[in-house]
């Protein structure tokens, strides 16, 4: 029988990491870069379980069997596959049969195998631990600005040997405004979210400041877990500045794009009410004829500067402008004391 070992986050970087969940609860969330080897598939999970419920472990167990003997030696020969000569770490959610099964299969052929002890439930429980009360052991910087300062593209150009940065609105897939999720794709859910968000932190080097992007508590449909928002607040925060004519011309190189001409007019359905019906149907119409500057002008002075920022109940430890990125740096280096 495979050991079973508890949770390490340097397993991580040293195993291959196999999820013997079905697709569907794989989807919901995984440990960082797990793969997905189902020895069920969603919809037999359900008949298992049912089984189980209504006559037994057995006949759930012999039913199981039946269903996924014939995949053993191609489960085999993927996990063998994927691990490429590392050792290999199996979860499912709680440690239990599924989990087992694939670790027997594998220590029976040879591999070295481990499962993980209490399987994808003792995994969550540490990543919830952790954003209950987020201590981070280097400084945390973050940048404020109105929209179309060019906040996530400053942040993604930082030099990676001097500031460890996490793009929150990447991660959420979202960029926290009413047209945020244009072009990002379906947004993770909350509890993907939140494994992405703990592995970015994981990861940072312990030698050098953290930079994100300042947020709403919510981002799109996801929520910034545990105290982040407010241990956020009580960071170091900068205050990005750019001109008007900056900020438009920004967010017409970002959104000016023919496949997002639907979705545009979508979201300004959404926000119609707080802009007015005559705000809205000039903006109609800015649309129809493809005004992406003046649509984006427009925001800017009738939505976004009205709603976002608009009493700022804190100072900022240093101010930035926006306006050249490499001089923006030097001026955040000198701020963070680097």
């Amino acid at each position: 029988m495979a050991c079973t070992i508890p949770f390490n986050p340097a397993l991580l970087d040293t195993h291959c990491i196999v999820d013997a969940r079905t697709p569907l609860e794989f989807a919901e969330d995984h440990l960082p870069g797990a793969i997905n080897i189902p020895i069920l598939t969603n919809a037999e999970r359900v008949e298992i379980g049912t089984l189980y419920k209504q006559q037994g472990p057995q006949i759930a167990r012999i039913r199981g069997l039946e269903l996924t003997c014939h995949r053993f030696p191609a489960i085999v020969a993927t996990v063998a596959e994927a691990a490429a000569g590392r050792p290999i770490l199996v979860y499912c959610w709680r440690g239990g049969l599924r989990s087992e099964s694939i670790a027997m299969l594998l220590e029976m052929t040879g591999y070295p195998v481990v499962k993980l002890a209490g399987g994808y439930r003792s995994f969550r429980t540490l990543v919830s631990s952790f954003f209950e009360s987020v201590s981070l052991p280097v400084q945390l910087v973050v940048l404020h600005g109105m929209t179309g300062s060019g906040k996530t593209e400053f942040l993604q150009q930082l030099p990676q040997e001097r500031y460890t940065t996490i793009d929150l609105e990447g991660l959420a897939r979202h960029r926290g405004s009413a047209f945020g999720s244009l072009g990002l794709g379906e947004q993770p859910p909350q509890k993907r979210f939140e494994t992405l968000l703990w592995d970015a932190f994981r990861k940072a080097p312990a030698d050098r400041p953290i930079v994100v992007e300042g947020e709403s508590k919510r981002i799109g449909r996801v929520t910034l877990p545990g105290d982040l928002y407010e241990v956020m607040a009580a960071s170091t925060k900068i205050w990005c500045t750019v001109s008007v004519a900056t900020r438009v011309k920004r967010l017409s190189a970002e959104y000016a794009r023919e496949e997002y001409r639907q979705p545009m007019a979508v979201a300004l359905e959404r926000i119609q009410k707080k802009l007015g019906r005559t705000q809205y149907s000039e903006l109609q119409h800015k649309l129809a004829a493809w005004d992406v500057p003046g649509i984006a002008q427009d925001l800017i002075e009738q939505y976004y500067d009205k709603l976002y920022y608009r009493v700022r109940k804190w100072e900022p430890e240093g101010t930035i402008s926006l306006e050249e990125y490499t001089e923006a740096e030097r001026d955040l280096a000198g701020i963070c004391g680097i």
